[in-house]
């Protein structure tokens, strides 16, 4: 085997970032904002797993299955529904929002703000250097004069299971790309993942199985898992927590799935999908050159800079430090490292005490997530037992969403539920979580809320308009007024 060629080394650049996903764009777009040089390695389609096989795909597929059953919740409308959903034109959709996996208009954003793209698997090789190796063998060192981001994000994790090869299963990326509905799919894991490829294929005709190990959506309050179960087992799926897969076999290659439960049954299955854990992509990207354990996650200080690295160039961001394995977040962490890097640059004072412009204070605090399944579930902060486990003297503040007219306007007999974890000390909110129809753009206000501190007192002179969903505020408020006094 021929070694591989080597060309000749780039001029330094001031930031090295190893992604090219929504986080790596971000933290490129802030360094070149601040008037740094900017070098981007992506080994892959630029626009990352976000763009291509997670969040933009899986949204763009899910869209017409709420919106059918948003449609039949109301009278009048419901009428008007009727037959299939039509499969190809939903897959088109899909095919339209990732455009149709080619990432040339993504490649021509990074070189719109000036920064440059090389396409192939980059390593660190030492302090402050990356060797990047095309697909035909052909590498190039780059230096960086002050940070390497590294933006590689996640993969999906395969439990070792008797007979997992042998069964083919899908994970995240066959449960967005695939345009074949299969007759019947067992979907195993019942986090952010699961619930949503349960609700999408259940919804695209599919016979869904989902299969968990312990409650749906465990990082939301108990009843956001309940409610999400009870509308997957309204729209047709076999929900079954408390359920292990021990071994799978297909014997045919072209034939169904067999999987063996830790009870003994069986259960047969044309796919099956394992939504079961994220792994770090750092295996092979040259950790070990500057000291730290290759695939390990990588723990960061607020402003996203690796700990345990000498010299203080070394940035992560997104999936790859942990923190929240969410686009958004990951987004919102790139672009406060993008200005401290270039705060440290410039030789400017960080601004990195708690909600500083430099700090990831966020992370902590008020991390918001929402799961498009039917009813959406959607929640920012802590939950209630996160926040009596840090300490804090709550007041938890329950309602259905049919206290609101609003609410009932939107959808006949509106199924959702409000929660308010209160900090009784300060009088601000701590956590929020909504479960119901469309409460995803209901968020953001809650996430002001939580973010922003905003004591109750003055939060009740928000007024919502008549008649939304958004009502649910001025009766949660009313509702903790009222246990107080």
């Amino acid at each position: 085997m021929s070694e591989p060629q080597q060309t000749p080394s780039a001029a330094p650049y001031d930031v090295i970032v190893l992604g090219a996903g929504p986080v790596g764009q971000n933290v490129a777009d802030r360094a070149r904002a601040a008037g740094l040089s900017v070098a981007v390695v992506e080994r892959e389609l630029v626009g990352g797993e976000c763009s291509y096989w997670a969040c933009v795909p899986s949204k763009a597929l899910l869209r017409p299955v709420i919106a059918v059953a948003d449609a039949r919740r109301v009278d009048g409308a419901r009428e008007a529904v009727s037959g299939r959903i039509d499969t190809d034109r939903v897959f088109a959709r899909r095919n339209r929002y990732v455009t149709d996996w080619d990432d040339s208009g993504q490649a021509l954003w990074v070189k719109s703000i000036g920064a440059d793209l090389f396409r192939g698997h980059g390593r660190i090789d030492g302090p402050r250097r990356v060797t990047v190796t095309r697909d035909d063998g052909v590498s190039q060192t780059l230096t960086a004069r002050h940070a390497v981001a590294v933006a590689t994000g996640s993969d999906p994790v395969l439990p070792d299971l008797p007979g997992i090869e042998e069964a083919r299963p899908w994970t995240n990326r066959h449960g967005t790309d695939s345009s074949t509905v299969p007759g019947r799919l067992a979907v195993i894991g019942g986090g952010g993942v699961g619930v949503e490829m349960a609700t999408l294929w259940q919804g695209l005709g599919s016979r869904v199985t989902l299969l968990a190990r312990r409650s749906l959506i465990p990082r939301m309050e108990p009843f956001a898992g309940e409610l999400v179960a009870q509308g997957l087992t309204e729209a047709g799926a076999d929900v079954r927590i408390g359920v292990q897969v021990t071994a799978l076999r297909r014997a045919d290659p072209n034939g169904p799935v067999t999987l063996t439960l830790d009870d003994g049954s069986e259960l047969e299955a044309d796919e099956v999908m394992f939504a079961t854990g994220r792994a770090p992509r750092t295996g092979d990207i040259g950790l070990d050159t500057v000291g730290l354990t290759p695939g390990s996650w990588l723990d960061v200080d607020t402003t996203c800079l690796v700990k345990d690295v000498e010299g203080g160039w070394l940035y992560s961001l997104g999936d790859v430090n942990h923190r929240a394995l969410l686009t958004h977040q990951g987004k919102y962490q790139a672009r406060t490292a993008g200005d401290a890097i270039g705060a440290r640059a410039a030789g400017h004072p960080l601004d990195d005490e708690a909600w500083g412009d430099h700090a990831t204070t966020a992370d902590q605090h008020a991390v918001p997530q929402v799961f498009f399944t039917d009813p959406e579930a959607a929640s920012v902060g802590l939950t209630a037992e996160q926040a009596e486990r840090a300490g804090h003297r709550t007041k938890i503040v329950d309602l259905d969403f049919n206290a609101a007219q609003g609410a009932n306007l939107h959808a006949d007999n509106y199924p959702g539920h409000a929660r308010l974890v209160v900090d009784v000390d300060r009088d601000i909110l701590l956590g929020v979580t909504f479960v119901g129809p469309g409460v995803s753009e209901l968020l953001h206000s809650a996430t002001v809320a939580v973010a922003g501190e905003v004591p109750l007192k003055r939060l009740r002179h928000a007024v919502a308009c008549f008649p939304t969903v958004s009502e649910i505020w001025m009766f949660l408020l009313a509702a903790y007024q009222r246990d107080r006094d």
